[in-house]
């Protein structure tokens, strides 16, 4: 399953060189794995009510080709992998007027508990992980 989120590149996003700062890109990311989280059946909200929370592990980004300000963008969100403790989310930010890929990137996640102590989401939330293992197609 891929997910798509749109988004409008803000002024506030943009550096003195007039394109989008570096860092920006994780709050993008932020946005797309929210949809894509809540697409696969279940809100982030949900899971935190539920006792699980998604503390981010490691993020890596590629930047292609500069965003700039008022762009419209894509971020197409999709599951790399999936483990009963893990996910592995990964990223492309394309230009949806210009068709041009901007970045990639990845987002590595652990499953943990509200004391954010590692969690065996399969055997905790057996529904949960059903939906993120459909999402993957596997």
């Amino acid at each position: 399953m891929k997910t798509e989120t749109r988004l409008t590149v803000r002024y506030a996003e943009t550096d003195r060189m007039g394109i989008v700062h570096h860092s920006n890109y994780a709050v993008w990311f932020e946005a797309g794995r929210t949809d894509f989280i809540k697409q696969a059946g279940i809100s982030y909200s949900e899971l935190e009510a539920r006792g699980v929370f998604l503390p981010l592990y490691e993020i890596t980004a590629r930047f292609k080709s500069p965003a700039r300000y008022e762009d419209e963008i894509a971020v197409i969100t999709s599951l790399k992998q999936l483990t009963r403790v893990r996910l592995l989310l990964s990223y492309e930010v394309v230009n949806t007027t210009t068709n041009t890929l901007l970045a990639t990137g990845e987002t590595l996640h652990a499953f943990t508990n509200t004391a954010l102590k590692p969690l065996n989401v399969e055997k905790a939330l057996p529904d949960v992980y059903a939906l993120l293992k459909e999402s993957t197609g596997g």
